[in-house]
């Protein structure tokens, strides 16, 4: 479990390095204004469909039927299965984008509209395609997850980022009006999704893809696939939509909120993507195998080891996030547009969130649990409780204490925390017991190591700001780094020394590769 998710968290690590190199360059030439929130809420919308069509929903219901397919009936019906999933999604991503394009430009010709959402419905015609293609992304992901290649595919939201990043210095350097160079980052949103989909298909090949068309609509697969989508669907759709409406009353309310919230979001994501979506995108493919041998012993253990070596990881970082937030947030963002004002307001924004990270990521792993059960429906209706939280309070932290970005990821923490408890509860009430007791005796000993930790870093980051400042790089570099090379010290240190099994099985799998790298 750690060397395939270590393995696919280095190539998240790279593409997450990437991406904050590419939203650093998003701070430098746009800042938090009004033009950068037209642009994230333009990108927000066709994310919304691939995250329903490709990415979670999709993924999550065809890797079990893709698998079973494998043990059941061979790799040439697994193959042709794929083909008559691929065939549809085809299809109905094509309808969804030109729907998305007539509505926009209807909005476009027909409306009055404020200068910042005119750009908005500008942006969102050029890269709604993009959605096309990074659903079949995350379909070539899927499969070849199941056939166990992870480094790969997560290295494909490398290559993304790097197209990405490309665009922003083109564009940069052509020196273009301001309205121009966003229809250029739009353009290049739409190349990077080409690229990130067919940077998988090699491998796909050698595993002995191929593909050709299959008709979708009376297949048994496809219909076994919408099927089992359909739940899910309606609990990511009523997410992922809430999300945009919260986004956008924010946007009306003031357009800066989005941009604040977006690079907030984007430091949050990191330590999840690296190791938690790593974890997690390994925990479904080997979840289902065993549930379809009926191995509910092997499954509960391997999901209780998933969620603890989670909680071990991710709660240094959330240590890390909550006492370094200002620091962070100013080495990697202030920098052109992005001034001191924005540094404040984004670094708000990351203190709501940064106490849901252990929430955010344990909600994948759970509802994956429940995906290779075949059980879709117990997630969405959890979902769809918990979206009526975050929109409550949204409302409430938004308009009537007036937070801000902050109203956003407070409410995101409440909701996702609520989200982990009811999974929780409906998981062990579906499997009888969930066998926890490991993880919960480990709690204490992890908890007293990440308070001794915070408290190291904040007060090596204070100390570190009183005596040398953060004026000049090397100054900021220090403010966050030796805070964090200190903080971590001391957690594996006390968690080692309390015999926590994560710290050791961790520290045993790193001095295994570097003697390995050394011979």
């Amino acid at each position: 479990m750690l060397k395939s998710s270590g393995a696919m968290g280095l190539a998240s690590l790279t593409s997450r390095v990437l991406g904050l190199a590419r939203e650093q360059l998003y701070g430098w030439m746009m800042g938090t204004t009004g033009i950068a929130s037209a642009y994230f809420m333009a990108f927000n919308i066709p994310n919304l469909f691939r995250r329903l069509l490709g990415e979670g929903v999709l993924s999550s219901a065809f890797i079990p039927v893709f698998k079973a397919k494998e043990k059941n009936e061979g790799e040439v019906e697994m193959w042709r299965a794929a083909n008559a999933v691929i065939s549809g999604l085809i299809l109905v991503s094509a309808a969804i984008c030109l729907i998305a394009i007539l509505v926009a430009t209807g909005m476009l010709c027909f409306s009055s509209l404020k200068p910042e959402t005119r750009l908005m419905y500008e942006l969102l015609r050029i890269m709604f395609p993009y959605m096309i293609v990074v659903c079949l992304a995350a379909v070539f992901m899927g499969m070849l997850n199941a056939r166990g290649h992870f480094f790969i595919p997560a290295l494909g939201a490398a290559v993304l980022n790097v197209v990405m990043i490309s665009t922003v210095l083109i564009v940069h350097f052509a020196h273009l009006e301001i309205t121009w160079q966003m229809y250029g980052l739009a353009i290049g949103v739409l190349i990077a999704g080409i690229a990130q989909a067919f940077f998988q298909f090699p491998t796909l090949r050698r595993e002995g893809y191929r593909y050709q068309w299959v008709s979708p609509w009376s297949d048994p697969s496809v219909r076994e696939v919408v099927r089992k989508m359909i739940p899910a669907s309606v609990g990511v759709a009523a997410f992922q939509i809430n999300s945009t409406v919260t986004q956008g009353m924010a946007f009306g309310e003031n357009s800066r909120i989005v941009s604040e919230f977006q690079f907030a979001v984007r430091l949050m994501e990191f330590p999840q993507g690296v190791f938690g979506i790593s974890l997690a995108t390994f925990l479904l493919p080997t979840l289902s195998a065993l549930a379809l041998e009926k191995n509910y012993g092997e499954f509960r253990t391997t999901l209780r080891q998933g969620l603890t070596h989670l909680v071990f990881v991710n709660l240094l970082a959330t240590v890390l996030l909550f006492t370094l937030a200002e620091p962070m947030v100013r080495l990697i963002f202030q920098h052109g547009k992005f001034d001191a004002q924005s540094t404040n307001k984004v670094s708000f924004a990351l203190l709501c969130l940064a106490p849901g990270l252990i929430a955010f990521s344990m909600v994948n792993i759970l509802a994956r649990a429940f995906y290779a059960l075949s059980d879709m429906k117990t997630p969405m209706h959890i979902s769809l409780f918990c979206i009526a939280v975050n929109f409550v309070f949204t409302v409430v932290f938004l308009f009537g204490f007036k937070m801000g970005a902050g109203s956003l990821g407070l409410a995101n923490t409440i909701s996702s925390i609520c989200n982990v408890v009811l999974l929780s509860f409906a998981l062990r009430k579906k499997l009888k017991t969930l066998e926890m007791t490991d993880l919960l005796s480990q709690l204490p000993r992890m908890g007293v190591s990440a308070l001794a930790a915070g408290l190291i870093a904040w007060w090596s980051a204070g100390y570190w700001q009183a005596h040398f400042g953060h004026e000049h790089l090397l100054q900021r570099l220090g403010e966050v780094f030796v805070p964090i090379t200190a903080a971590a010290a001391v957690y594996f240190g006390m968690t080692l020394l309390f015999k926590v099994p994560s710290a050791h099985e961790i520290i045993n799998l790193l001095t295994s590769r570097l003697r390995k790298a050394s011979q």
